[in-house]
């Protein structure tokens, strides 16, 4: 029978932020060619909250923290193999597969909201390359979520344990004699 306790991980910020991303990154995505005023809104609020991820990373709670998850290349590469064969270790705060997407998608959302933002100046309205960056980045975005979904749907089934309720609650269940910290 597996132990019932569990270990505060994702601290309220992290949780918000988040939900928030998911969200701004939704209502741009549905509105970008239909409403721009909401459109632009969208991408400032990603703009804003990654910013507050960023500062969160390196001043934050223990695993909220980029340190505690991004590991090196070689770690990401056998945790990868290891996935391959089914025997991934169990990560209490992000595994480094989750660790690389986590700042592949902080990337990624920087870029779109950036080259948004330049798309309503002056100096670069109209610039194709800008426009074309920006659908980009946003497809980019998109297929990286969706990843991002079945990474989470592949680890909560491997672990048995369901990391979008770890997500809304911050709570896991605590580590094992076998589990990482």
């Amino acid at each position: 029978m597996k132990d019932k306790q569990t270990v505060s991980v994702w601290d309220p910020i992290v949780r918000l932020f988040h939900w928030s991303l998911v969200l701004s990154f939704a209502v741009a995505w549905l509105s970008a060619e239909s409403w721009r005023d909401l459109h632009e809104w969208a991408g400032y609020a990603a703009a804003l909250l990654i910013s507050v991820r960023i500062l969160w990373g390196f001043t934050g709670s223990h695993y909220a923290r980029f340190r505690q998850f991004v590991r090196k290349p070689a770690s990401v590469i056998a945790f990868g193999r290891a996935m391959l064969r089914h025997q991934e270790p169990r990560h209490i705060g992000h595994n480094p597969a989750g660790g690389y997407m986590i700042l592949g998608l902080l990337a990624a959302m920087a870029v779109t909201a950036l080259t948004g933002w330049m798309y309503t100046l002056d100096a670069f309205w109209g610039e194709e390359w800008v426009e074309k960056l920006h659908e980009a980045t946003a497809t980019l975005m998109l297929v990286m979520v969706i990843a991002h979904v079945a990474g989470v749907l592949y680890t909560s089934h491997q672990h048995q344990e369901n990391l979008v309720k770890a997500m809304i609650s911050g709570k896991k269940r605590k580590a094992g004699p076998d589990d990482i910290d």
